[in-house]
C-alpha cells in the first residue's frame, strides 16, 4: 500500500474474470434498454434498435446497483472488499454506483476531486473504477495528478465552457503538468483516494466504446453528511443511510438503512450536465 499512500491511486488487475466481464457488459446493455426496471431518463428500447444505438444514447446511469443484482454483487466482490479494507480500514460501506457508457464523440469530465461532491466526514472516500472495455488515451481513460491527495485539500471549483468536457465545474488553483493517463485493460480497476485530482478527455472513436462501472466507498465508522440543508433544515443530512455494507461491521446499524436514491440518467452529449 506504500505506492497508494504516496500516489493516491493503484491499479488492480483482473477484478472481473472474462466471464463476469461479459456478463457485466450484457447487463449494461439491458439496463440501457430499460429491461431492469424504471430509470429516470431511460426510454424502453424496442427490438428494432440495435444494442450499439441504445448504448450511444447515454453517458452515465447513476445508482444502477439499485436495480441490478449483478452490479450489486460486483460492488461487493471479495477482491474489491479486500483492497478497500487495506486502504480504508476494516469497516467499509458503499454509497454510490455509476455506469458510464462513453461512446465515440462523448465528452470527458474536467479536473475534479470526488470529495468535493461526496464530503465524507473523515475524508475516507475511495473510488473503484472498473474498465469494461480497454480504457485508452484515445477513448477517454482517466488522467490523474499523482500525490495531489496528500494535502487533503479541496481545490475551489468554477464553471467551465471547454468543449472537451461536460458541464461539470472544474477544480483550479494547481498545475497539471505532472498529470499522467491511466490506461487499463478491460476487467481491471483503478482504485483512488477521494482527494486525488483526476479528469477524463473525450472519446475520439479510435478504440471504440469506453464503458466503466464506478463505485464509491468510505469508512463505516464515519457519518456521511452528503446533502446540503433543505428548506427549514439548518443542518442538512447529518448521516446519509442509503448505503451497502461491504466489509466489517456497521457501528451505526441501529439507525437502519434507508432507500432514498433512485437510478437516473446523467444527460448525455456535449453540454450534458452532471449535477
Amino acid at each position: 500500500m506504500s505506492n497508494y499512500a504516496q500516489d493516491g491511486f493503484m491499479v488492480v488487475d483482473n477484478v472481473l474474470s472474462p466471464g463476469l466481464l461479459a456478463e457485466v457488459r450484457a447487463e449494461a446493455t439491458s439496463i440501457c434498454r430499460g429491461d431492469r426496471g424504471a430509470i429516470e431518463g431511460v426510454e424502453l428500447a424496442g427490438p428494432v434498435q440495435s444494442d450499439t444505438a441504445v448504448l450511444r444514447k447515454y453517458l452515465c446511469v447513476h445508482f444502477p446497483h439499485k436495480i441490478s443484482k449483478l452490479l450489486y454483487d460486483v460492488a461487493v466482490l471479495p477482491k474489491i472488499a479486500g483492497v478497500l479494507t487495506g486502504v480504508i480500514g476494516p469497516n467499509v460501506k458503499m454509497m454510490q454506483s455509476m455506469l458510464f457508457i462513453k461512446a465515440e464523440g462523448k465528452p470527458g469530465q474536467a479536473w475534479h476531486q470526488d470529495e468535493t461532491h461526496i464530503p465524507t466526514r473523515d475524508q475516507s472516500l475511495t473510488a473503484v473504477w472498473i474498465a469494461l472495455d480497454d480504457a485508452t488515451v484515445e477513448n477517454g481513460c482517466l488522467w490523474v495528478l499523482p500525490g495531489s491527495h496528500r494535502r487533503k485539500f479541496l481545490y475551489p471549483d468554477r464553471e467551465q465552457h471547454d468543449a472537451r468536457f461536460d458541464c461539470t465545474k472544474e477544480a483550479h488553483g494547481f498545475t497539471d503538468e505532472d498529470a499522467i493517463p491511466v490506461e487499463l485493460e478491460a476487467g481491471s480497476a483503478l482504485v483512488f483516494d477521494g482527494h486525488l485530482l483526476h479528469r477524463s478527455l473525450p472519446n475520439t472513436g479510435k478504440h471504440g466504446m469506453r464503458r466503466a462501472y464506478v463505485t464509491h466507498y468510505m469508512s463505516a465508522d464515519s457519518l456521511l453528511p452528503w446533502f446540503p440543508p433543505g428548506p427549514g433544515d439548518s443542518m442538512g443530512t447529518v448521516d446519509h443511510r442509503d448505503i451497502v455494507m461491504v466489509a466489517g461491521e456497521d457501528p451505526y446499524a441501529f439507525k437502519g438503512i434507508t432507500d432514498v436514491m433512485r437510478p437516473h440518467v446523467r444527460p448525455a452529449g456535449e453540454g450534458g450536465c452532471v449535477r
